[in-house]
Formats: structure tokens, sequence, C-alpha cells
């Protein structure tokens, strides 16, 4: 009976996923007037020509070329320094490591928009305003406590007699660490990532503020814009295709990576 009670629930779950996930998908085929007088119906036409307006007059193109470049070089940078400090912290504790780690860990809990009228001001100071490398280099700094939190856990549960007998071995400190202690860690590190880059993909405040110019706008203001053009223009096949858009590379990157999400989950279950 209790098998039977948690599979109806965990179905249930799945269709408020799924379901959500297909309509909108239904509707990015349909005419506009399809989608507001009979929004539950199958699509009898197919009209891809919803994604080409999408892609043109919401300039959603330029838009997800912004977002893959913000998001790759935020990862490119913040795994190897989040994960060098994480190292750090949780195998060779010093004076103060404590403090700088619970000050990591307050990071996590401040709100970004507090902090968007100083970012203006200092990224205004460094000639970075308005330009993809200043956001990229917020989004690392304010995606590091969340980074180095889980890291350090992943860290403190690595061996260190592994460690031990590779400075035996002759490998230095850096050695030890990018040649043993990070490939053992990779599955935390691909979880970090695919977090991370969920969280930057679809990230909307900072990107608002820091880069406010039409040519590097990034997916979230992009659809925001094509929301409000096509509002007035009652062409809702256009607004649910450039929703279709931003989805697609988040769901294609959870299913490419989903064995090793459910490996690390399993993992630390075992563990905990």
């Amino acid at each position: 009976m209790k098998k039977a009670l948690a599979n109806l629930g965990l179905g249930l779950f799945t269709l408020t996923i799924l379901l959500p996930i297909v309509w909108v998908l239904f509707s990015s085929l349909k005419a506009g007037d399809r989608i507001v007088g009979a929004p539950w119906s199958l699509p009898t036409t197919l009209h891809w020509e919803n994604y080409s307006n999408a892609w043109k007059e919401g300039d959603i193109g330029g838009a997800l070329f912004n977002s893959l470049f913000v998001t790759v070089g935020s990862l490119l940078l913040l795994l190897p320094i989040g994960s060098m400090a994480a190292y750090v912290l949780a195998r060779y504790p010093f004076r103060g490591s404590k403090t700088l780690f619970a000050g990591f860990m307050g990071g996590m809990m401040f709100p970004n928009f507090l902090v968007i009228v100083p970012l203006f001001f200092l990224l205004n100071s460094l000639h970075l305003y308005d330009t993809k490398f200043g956001l990229i280099a917020v989004y690392v700094a304010y995606s590091l406590p969340f980074t180095i939190f889980v890291m350090s856990g992943f860290y403190q549960s690595l061996p260190g007699e592994l460690a031990e007998a590779a400075m035996m071995d002759g490998c230095g400190h850096a050695g030890t660490f990018f040649k043993v202690m990070a490939p053992l860690a990779r599955p935390g590190l691909i979880v970090v990532g695919i977090f991370n880059a969920i969280g930057l993909w679809n990230e909307y405040a900072l990107a608002l503020v820091l880069v406010p110019s039409n040519e590097n706008h990034t997916l979230p203001i992009g659809i925001a814009n094509l929301a409000m053009t096509q509002q007035y223009k009652s062409d809702w096949g256009a607004l649910f295709a450039g929703l279709v858009i931003v989805m697609l590379p988040v769901l294609a990157m959870y299913w490419v990576f989903k064995d090793k999400i459910h490996e690390t989950m399993l993992a630390g279950a075992v563990k905990g």
C-alpha cells in the first residue's frame, strides 16, 4: 500500500513537471488565436514560423549567443577558482580559515539586488559596465559561495591517504590537487557546474542593470522584451517559441548529465 501511494505521488509530481513543458511546446506550434481561443487543444497546423519570428523580431539569436558566452565564460573561471578555494579550506585549515569560510557562506544569504548599485559604480569605474566580461566577473563572484560550500564537502569526504601517497611519490601541493584530488571530485564539479549554469542562464536582475544595451542582452532579458512586444501584436505563438528556445539548452544539458547527477546524489546519500 505504501509503495503504491509513493508511486502515485511520484507520478503526480512527474505530471506537474511534464504537462507545462508539453503545453508550452504545443503552444509554440499554434497560431495566436488558437492559443487564446482553445489553449488546451492540440495544434492542427504546425506554425514553424513562430520560431523564426521569435528569433528575428525578439533578437533571440543574439541573446542566445550572449547567454552562452556569459554562462560558459563564468563556468570556465568559476569552477577552477571555486574548486581550489574549497580544497584549501577543506584540507588545509589555517588561522582565520573558519572565519573566511563563514564569510563565503554569508554571501549565499545576501540578496543580489542589494549590491546592484555598488556593482554599477564599481564596474563603471573599471570600464566594465555594459560589457559581457564585466557581467562574467560579477557572476563568478556571486556564484563562488555556493561552489565553495558544495565542493568543500566533497573534498572533506575524500580519503586523505591518497593525497599523502601522491606527495610521497613526489607530487607537490599543486600536482596533488590537479592530478589526484580534482579528478576524484569530478562528479561534484559536474553537479556544481550544472546548478550554476542553470542559475546563470536564468539570471535576470543583475543582467538587466549591468548590461542595458540591446547588443549585450541575455536570454531572460530578451524573453522579457519579447513578451512586451508580442503582447501588443498578439503574436502569442512567437512568445511561446521563445520560451522553448530558452528551455531547450537546460533540458538538453540535464539529459546529457542526468546519470552523473543521479550517481552523485546517491553517493552523497550513502556517505550521509
